[in-house]
């Protein structure tokens, strides 16, 4: 096994490629396992990112892992499959593709993953017009007709009631089609308040060839529109988090402090592993915080201040 770093970084998204420039501008020896693919990798392009809005996100993790390597962090492109706590300040992560890193601090930044309804062209419009986030993605499809799609699932639930109520800012053309979702008299008096029209039926898919055309219901009803917002189920990539032990909250996401830093000594999570709702720039920050955090850890430990 290899000397130990100071920090390993899982997770190379906007989050840990943050955390890694901060700390290796800090001079500190720094390792971002890096494999697998971005959350929004099927977007065109994200925004709301100051000074890069509109871009590419596989652009900015490729100029992102450029400025950390710049500054010497070292990117591994594999997967962490396991990782424990193996000393008083030292940390065995175990990769894919063999052999294992050693580490004095670990930040989780692998990100969450959206389960999407299993409805036939939601999957393969994802990122382009079947979208899940007004603040991403609305104004690019302003003004077009834009229905929102609701679902049994308790959490996703709420979010799409959400959704179809923050969606007239951007349209005066929206339709909530519940699907197999019961609606209260609160729902729709709060719908029909913000002009968004309810429409009853099971949907039995979208319609699309090289765009979305529209919904299909079961009863063979077909409601054109050209953007579909959905509330997927999210779900953490906490598979190292859960093998170092930390604690978890009754919805399911990591505990942590506002630096990020879990219940388990010298472990920090950043990003959507922790926060479903962090955007890009967020997670970003957030990855920029644990750093700053983990590096000033290192410092009380170094001067025995204590150990961690």
């Amino acid at each position: 096994m290899s000397e130990t770093y100071d920090v390993v970084i899982v997770g190379g998204g906007a989050a840990g490629l943050s955390g890694a420039l901060v700390l290796a501008r800090a001079r500190r020896r720094v390792a971002v396992v890096g494999g697998g693919a971005p959350r929004n990798a099927p977007a065109e392009h994200m925004h709301g990112f100051l000074s890069r809005d509109g871009m590419p996100p596989a652009e900015l993790l490729a100029r992102g892992a450029a400025e950390a390597a710049g500054y010497g962090a070292e990117l591994i492109d594999d997967v962490v499959i396991d990782a424990e706590r193996t000393g008083e300040s030292d940390y065995t992560l175990r990769l894919g593709g063999g052999g294992a890193l050693r580490a004095r601090r670990v930040l989780v930044a692998t990100g969450l993953r959206d389960e999407l309804p299993q409805l036939p062209g939601v999957r393969e419009r994802w990122g382009r017009d079947v979208l899940h986030c007004p603040y991403c993605h609305g104004y690019e499809v302003r003004d077009q007709p834009i229905g929102v799609l609701g679902g049994p699932e308790p959490g996703a639930r709420a979010r799409a009631v959400h959704l179809a109520l923050l969606l007239p800012q951007w349209s005066d053309d929206v339709i909530f089609f519940p699907n197999t979702m019961p609606l209260s008299d609160g729902d729709r008096a709060h719908l029909d308040a913000r002009g968004v029209r309810v429409l009853e039926g099971e949907v039995a898919g979208f319609a699309v060839d090289d765009r979305l055309r529209g919904v299909e219901l079961a009863d063979g009803r077909a409601v054109p529109r050209t953007a579909m917002f959905v509330a997927p189920t999210f779900r953490a990539n906490d598979a190292v988090l859960v093998a170092l032990g930390c604690a978890f909250d009754d919805n399911g996401w990591v505990v942590t402090d506002a630096t990020g830093r879990t219940g388990v000594p010298g472990v920090w999570a950043a990003g959507n592993v922790s926060n479903p709702a962090a955007q890009v720039i967020s997670a970003a920050g957030a990855g920029s915080t644990a750093a700053i955090a983990i590096n000033g850890d290192l410092v009380l430990a170094d001067a025995g201040a204590f150990a961690r």
